[in-house]
């Protein structure tokens, strides 16, 4: 019996990392990430997926963060020919009752000019800023490395239009 009660308590004390959220209103900010960056990044990615489960859309305006000299709501596009770009935007739409997931290839939040080397396993303080949730402050977990790290040093950042 011993050992079963042993095992069930690991389990029970062994969360992961990845299953952290918050809210803030009608808004469920789920897993803020950052896929481990090399030592040598001088940017980083962020990722998450936010819910609004109201009756009026938001609109994420920004990102402020200690981890970065310059943090931005960025979107990725691929064209035609392959050529891919980097753009930063105004703001993202959250719709009513829809969901946005920030992502690879797509919608993100770029960190530029690190301060210093984010580590896997640690947890970053930030604040997400919308139109009508207003201030949300939100931890980015340093995940595994996903072996995209460097497309962002890759990209076209000379396209720095607005949008959304």
């Amino acid at each position: 019996m011993k050992p079963i009660l042993t095992l069930l308590a690991a389990l029970c004390l062994a969360a992961p990392v990845f299953a952290h959220g918050f809210t803030a209103g009608d808004l469920e900010i789920k897993h803020p990430h950052i896929p481990q960056p090399a030592a040598s990044a001088k940017a980083a990615g962020g990722f998450m997926t936010i819910v609004n489960s109201g009756t009026e859309p938001d609109r994420l305006l920004g990102i402020e963060s200690g981890i970065a000299a310059k943090s931005e709501v960025h979107e990725s596009k691929v064209d035609a020919s392959g050529v891919g770009t980097m753009t930063h935007i105004d703001a993202i739409e959250i719709p009513a009752g829809g969901t946005v997931t920030l992502e690879h290839g797509g919608l993100h939040v770029m960190f530029m000019g690190l301060t210093g080397t984010l580590t896997e396993g640690e947890l970053y303080k930030a604040t997400l800023i919308f139109e009508r949730a207003g201030r949300v402050d939100v931890e980015f977990s340093i995940d595994a490395p996903t072996g995209q790290g460097g497309d962002h040093d890759t990209m076209d950042h000379s396209s720095h239009g607005t949008g959304g």
